[in-house]
Parts: structure tokens; sequence; C-alpha cells
């Protein structure tokens, strides 16, 4: 069986979601109220058929927007779920933001190694994260384990897979499209060009690989194999009249004068209701922990007095850190979360100043959204922790004055790489070094540039920057 995430993709998703969930607040109160929007009637439509959401969980739900709508515009008691404890934490922003009374139970962990029991959950719902997982099946097999008998799936913004395009390359979102690019999308006529969905370059960019091959033919014989009923809805897009003729002709030309056609040609998302084979009455909410179970060796899990939760079997116990539980098993959790580490420079963590040398302006930002900008040079030093051959991780951001930027990299006195930015917004660039336990790096970059009313000399901004394994 394909393996549905490897350790480096789990790594750029928590980097990531730390960084981008809550990263620009406004921007993210707007984005996800709009996400509720779409969310809520699909939810709505669909309530005969989803029935009960009590107990719920939502796996991949980022800074758990959607889990606080289900909770206070649904009355719905249950779970979110992320990879990103961060991402739940910065999320609590979101309910004194909406004025929300309920918390769904915030937890860190993994949607193919769910620390649920058997036949917990009543419903479970995951938006836009399915085509994260390189073997979607594995998240359908373990949704399935902690569904109740009748328990419903509700997954939906899953990317189909477009037919007419030529896929001469990934594109990057609207706000960073150029001039011919933005064009020929409101004429409805880039996607017959690039590659994958729209924005995926992004994600890819980062490190976290995207899942595009998935057909309408492909989800509805997965969804079938899996389960006992479903209902559908598709979006096929009509992105400018190129979008807009093409999806009429496809549904004129459609034997039933169904979307189906369309959806094929054109892509589009889809979203679906699945209901799990049998029927049982809802599993009782009550003490939430009872639903749980050790992600190390699946036994019970206890609450103590500290309202940590604690394995009645083995050692595990998980502290409720900032409103959040992580639930990872052992050996992940000391992966993707080493806190501050000799080898890691993360902006948002407060004694990431130790691995400063010089040349840097003060810290700014909120949330996991911490950076520091440099102007023409800046140094730092990090120190080997892990055995093995390494690879040095910049995540930066660029500024659409003075395109393109250039970023050079010393390591150790010799030249690592060097990197030019023509498109603005966010990057990742990593480059292999020697093997040394000490590395001490230098950033060249420019253009340089002023801010009106701003003395200091700015070239690029950078937020994190660590050694990770080569693989």
């Amino acid at each position: 069986m394909t393996e549905a995430q490897s350790s480096s993709v789990k790594r750029a998703q928590v980097e990531f979601h730390n960084f981008a969930s809550l990263g620009e607040p406004e921007r993210a109160f707007r984005v996800y109220a709009e996400e509720n929007q779409r969310r809520g009637a699909i939810i709505r439509k669909h309530l005969d058929f989803i029935g009960p959401m009590t107990p719920f969980l939502e796996i991949g739900s980022n800074a758990g927007h959607t889990s606080y709508m289900l909770a206070n515009e649904f009355g719905a008691d249950g779970f979110m779920l992320d990879l990103s404890a961060d991402s739940l934490r910065h999320g609590i922003a979101l309910q004194h933001q909406w004025n929300y009374p309920k918390a769904p139970v915030r937890i860190a962990g993994d949607a193919i190694h769910l620390p649920f029991r058997d036949s917990s959950l009543r419903f479970v719902m995951a938006h836009q994260m399915l085509s994260q997982f390189m073997n979607i099946e594995s998240v359908f097999i373990e949704v399935k384990r902690v569904l109740a008998p009748g328990g419903v799936f509700l997954f939906t913004e899953e990317p189909l897979l477009r037919k007419l395009s030529l896929r001469l390359y990934r594109c990057p979102y609207y706000e960073t499209m150029k001039p011919w690019e933005r064009k020929l999308h409101d004429w409805g006529l880039l996607g017959y060009l690039v590659r994958d969905v729209i924005g995926a370059h992004q994600e890819e960019s980062f490190g976290i690989r995207q899942n595009h091959s998935m057909n309408l033919k492909d989800w509805h014989q997965l969804i079938e194999k899996h389960f006992a009923a479903h209902v559908y809805e598709i979006f096929v897009p009509e992105r400018g009249w190129g979008e807009r003729i093409m999806k009429r002709a496809a549904i004129q030309i459609d034997p039933y004068k169904s979307i189906w056609r369309a959806a094929r040609l054109l892509g589009g998302t889809l979203a679906a209701a699945c209901r799990k084979e049998g029927n049982a009455p809802p599993p009782e909410f009550g003490r939430f922990e009872k639903l749980l179970r050790c992600p190390d060796c699946s036994s019970d899990l206890a609450q103590t007095s500290t309202l940590a939760l604690r394995c009645t079997r083995c050692s595990y116990e998980a502290p409720f850190e900032g409103g959040v539980y992580n639930l990872l098993g052992s050996s992940e959790k000391s992966e993707l979360y080493p806190g501050d580490r000799a080898d890691i420079i993360d902006f948002s963590l407060p004694d990431h100043e130790r691995h400063l040398i010089g040349h840097w302006h003060a810290v700014e930002g909120v949330f996991g959204n911490k950076y520091r900008w440099i102007g023409a040079k800046a140094e730092a030093r990090l120190t080997r922790v892990k055995p093995g051959l390494q690879r040095v991780r910049i995540r930066g951001f660029a500024m659409e004055r003075n395109l393109p930027v250039q970023l050079t990299m010393r390591v150790n006195g010799a030249e690592a790489g060097h990197w030019s930015q023509d498109r603005p917004g966010l990057f990742v660039v990593e480059a292999d070094v020697p093997a040394a336990p000490d590395y001490h790096i230098e950033f060249t970059a420019g253009p340089t540039w002023t801010a009106p009313g701003d003395t200091r000399v700015l070239s690029v901004n950078l937020s994190m920057i660590r050694l990770v394994p080569r693989e």
C-alpha cells in the first residue's frame, strides 16, 4: 500500500499550519467566515441524510473554524483534530472574535492514526484535506473504523482531475499571478494551460505533497467500496467565458443532462456525505476521554487532576497545553514538536535569538507568523543534533517591490545555494550542506529598499531556518 504521508510532508504541514493558520488575522477571519458559509450551506442541505452529529470529529481542522461553527450554530458536541497543535491553539482567537460560547475538544493528531476508539463517533467531517494524502483510501479506512454503524462521513472541496488542460506548469494563487495570468484567469482560459489546481504550487513549494489524481469516477468507486449510501454535491468552475461556454456545452451533450461530463472535462470540486453500513444509537459524548484511546498502545485514557490525559496501561501522557491535547504517538510527537533545539531557528519561539549573530532587525508578526527582516546580509549559527547528512531549510517572504529578489547562502565559508524569487509572497528553499558539527550561515540578499518613514534597509524577511535530514 502506498505511504499516505512521509515524515517530511508531516513536518512541512506542521510548519505551514503554524505559520499560515492565523498569520494574517484580518484576512484569515474573512476567509474562514466565507468557508463556513459554503460548508454550512452543504450541511443544512443534507441534514436529513446526515442525521445526529454528536459526537463529531473534524479531521484536518486547521484553526478549527468549521468545528466552532458546528458546535455553536448546529449545537453539536465533539472534537477538532489537526496535525498542528499550534494552529488549533491560534484558532482560539476565532472563538473570541466570533463570540462563540462553545468549543470542541482540541486534539493534535494524525488522520491515519486517529486516537479514538472503534465505533465511537456519529459524524466525521473533512474539508479540503484528503488530497494531501498520497493514499486517500487509508483515511477512509480509519474514518470508517471510528464511525459508529449508520454514522456519516462528510468531506468537501476535494479537487477533481481536469481532462481539458495542457498541464504546462503549476500556477500560484490569484494574488501572486502575473498580469497575463490574471487576464487569462478572468477570461476562463488559464485552466486549459496549467497543471493541477490553481494555487497548489504554494503548498508544493513548502514541501506538502498534493494528490490531484482523482477524477469523479475514482472518487465514486472509493466511496462505494467503503460506504453503504452517499449523496454528492459537484461544483464545476465558471471562471469567465472560456469555462462557462464549455460547461454549458458539456451539460447539453450529456445523455442525462447532468454535470458529470462537465466535471470530467473541466474538473472542479466534490463534496460527499457517506453513510456507514448498519444502524446504532449515537454514542454518548459525556466524559470525552471515554471516546479516546492511547496513540501508543490503544488502551483507555483517563483524565488526571491537572486535566492531562494519561494511559491506563503504558506510560503515555498528554498534558493540557494552551487548550490543546497533543495525542500524536510518542515517536512522532518528538519528531514533529522538537521545541527550542540547537538545529532549529523558529522565530515564533522566544529563545531563537541565541542562534542569531548579527544584522537582524527586530522580530515582528503575530501568532505563528513571526519573522525578522534582513538587509543586505545576516548571519546565524546552527548545531547538528541528528545523525546523517543534512539540508538547510529556509522559510521567507518576498515583497512585491524590487522583484526579483536574490538570496545567497554561504555555510562555513562556502556557497551553498543561490535563489531568485520572481513572485511576491512565501518561499521555502533548501540546500544540502556538508557534514559538520556546527554551521555558520551567512545570507546576502538584494535588491535592498527602504519604506517611507522607516530608516531600516530591507530586502526579505525570514521566519525559520533549520536543519532537516536528507531524504
